[in-house]
C-alpha cells in the first residue's frame, strides 16, 4: 500500500477559516507528524492559496483540500451555484498546487425534500459532475465525493450510491471519498465498500464512532485495514475526529459530551493507532 497520512483541519479548529486558525492548525499538523492537512475551504472562498502555500512550505507539509456544498448550492436545486462553487474550489485546489479536492459534493448538507433521490435529481447531479469534472482535469484536479449518513443527507449515504453516480458521468477523474464515522451508520461492514471500490477509493477519512480516539469505539477497524491491504490501496488516510477541547466544537458538531482527551493527545493516539495498523 501506498498512504500518506493526513489530519483534517478540523482535528485542530472549528470549521470557520480565517488565516490564523489556518496557520495554526498547519503547525499543529506538523509537529504531530503527518505526512498532509485537508485543508476544508470556506464556502466564501475567501482563501489566500499563496500564503497557505508558503505556510505549507515552511512546515514541510503536503495538502489537500475539501469543500462541503452549503445548502443554497444544493445541486439538485441550485445547479449553477453547486458548479460555480465547485469550479472555484478546484482553482484554489490548484493554486495550491495539489491534484485533490474532496467532501460533501453531492447535495447540500441538511437540505432534504422529503423523499429518496429521484431520478430527475441525480441526472442534473451528474450533469453537474460532468462539468467539474471536466473542468478539473484542465487543472490536473481529481474529485473525491464523500457519502455521509441518512440524518445529514438523502441523496448519496454509501459507497454505492456514489459509485453508481460516478459510473454514469464517464469521467475518470472523479473518486470515492469515505469516512468511517458515516460508513457506521450506513453499510453493514467495513470491508466490501472498500473491495466494491477498488482503485476508485483514494481517499478516507478516519474517525471512530463518537469521533473520539480511534480504537476506542465501535468501529471495525479489522475489516476497514484488510480491505485496504485486498485493494493494495493507494491514497490518504485523514483524521477528522474532533475534541471539546477546541473552542466552539461542541456547538459545531454536536459533540455534547466532554471529551477524554485533548486535540493534540486524540491527533497524535490516533496516529499512532493508524501506523501501526498499516506499516
Amino acid at each position: 500500500m501506498n498512504i500518506k497520512f493526513g489530519a483534517s483541519l478540523l482535528s485542530w479548529i472549528t470549521p470557520v477559516w480565517t488565516p490564523a486558525a489556518g496557520k495554526y492548525a498547519i503547525e499543529k499538523t506538523s509537529r504531530a507528524g503527518f505526512d498532509l492537512i485537508e485543508i476544508l475551504l470556506p464556502p466564501s472562498m475567501e482563501f489566500n492559496a499563496k500564503e497557505v502555500k508558503r505556510q505549507l512550505k515552511e512546515h514541510q507539509l503536503e495538502a489537500v483540500c475539501s469543500l462541503n456544498l452549503p445548502k443554497e448550492a444544493h445541486i439538485a436545486f441550485h445547479p449553477e451555484a453547486a458548479e460555480k462553487l465547485m469550479k472555484q474550489a478546484v482553482d484554489k485546489t490548484s493554486e495550491l498546487e495539489t491534484g485533490f479536492l474532496g467532501g460533501v459534493l453531492h447535495g447540500g448538507i441538511g437540505v432534504f425534500s422529503g423523499d429518496p433521490l429521484t431520478d430527475a435529481e441525480a441526472e442534473i447531479i451528474i450533469q453537474v459532475w460532468r462539468q467539474v469534472a471536466d473542468y478539473a482535469r484542465e487543472k490536473g484536479v481529481n474529485i473525491g465525493i464523500e457519502p455521509i449518513n441518512r440524518y445529514e443527507t438523502y441523496v448519496c449515504n454509501t459507497a454505492e450510491n456514489v459509485l453508481d453516480l460516478i459510473s454514469k458521468t464517464g469521467k475518470e477523474n472523479l473518486y470515492l471519498h469515505l469516512d468511517t464515522f458515516h460508513m457506521n451508520i450506513e453499510e453493514s461492514n467495513f470491508y466490501d465498500p472498500v473491495v466494491l471500490a477498488g482503485k476508485k477509493l483514494k481517499h478516507i477519512h478516519m474517525t471512530e464512532s463518537h469521533r473520539g480516539m480511534l480504537g476506542e469505539g465501535t468501529v471495525n477497524w479489522d475489516q476497514l485495514f484488510a480491505a485496504l491491504k485486498k485493494i493494495d490501496f493507494e491514497g490518504n488516510l485523514v483524521l477528522e475526529n474532533f475534541s471539546s477541547s477546541v473552542p466552539g466544537m461542541q456547538q459545531m458538531v454536536s459533540l455534547w459530551q466532554k471529551s477524554p482527551h485533548d486535540a493534540g493527545a486524540l491527533a497524535r493516539g490516533s496516529l499512532d493507532f493508524m501506523k501501526s495498523r498499516c506499516l
